[in-house]
């Protein structure tokens, strides 16, 4: 096994700026990289550990452990519209991992929700996702992790707030 060299170096933006191309010596950029490494990485080991593609394992997490859900809500809270999740809704169904069921309140609504076996698949992927999370971070001291925290909190409050402006000018 290599031993990796770790250095810290003190960079400005304008010697990142410098050095790498303008896109990529962007925040963005650069978070987008880290975050989309780590989705190709979980979409890898649920499927592994849960046979789910990434749409699915992003339904069974959504609905959890939770009480039963309206599609329209769980559409919400993936991020996508009804019709995107209909087919993979449709296969956790098949495959017995969701039950659907007919809203008593309203009728016209269908509400699902996660079977025993949907719970495991669930459970699964909150382990895979707890051990992902600890080895991505135990390079990390307690000192670090609260600056690192800290830092994204302030920079996704940044984020909402370039957000709004953008929304209030379109």
């Amino acid at each position: 096994m290599t031993e990796k060299l770790k250095t810290t170096r003190v960079v400005s933006p304008e010697t990142v700026d410098a050095e790498l191309a303008p896109i990529t010596a962007m925040m963005s950029s650069r978070l987008m990289v880290l975050a989309n490494l780590l989705k190709r990485g979980a979409i890898l080991r649920y499927k592994r550990l849960a046979g789910l593609s990434s749409v699915e394992f992003g339904l069974v997490a959504s609905l959890g452990r939770r009480p039963p859900m309206s599609v329209v809500r769980l559409a919400e809270a993936v991020g996508m519209d009804k019709g995107q999740i209909s087919r993979a809704l449709a296969e956790l169904v098949a495959r017995r991992l969701v039950a659907k069921a007919v809203n008593p309140l309203d009728n016209r609504e269908t509400l699902v929700s996660l079977t025993r076996a949907g719970l495991a698949a669930h459970d699964a992927i909150v382990a895979g996702a707890q051990d992902r999370n600890r080895r991505l971070l135990e390079q990390l001291n307690p000192h670090d992790m609260e600056l690192l925290l800290g830092h994204i909190d302030r920079l996704t409050a940044t984020a909402a707030e370039m957000l709004a402006a953008e929304r209030d000018l379109s």
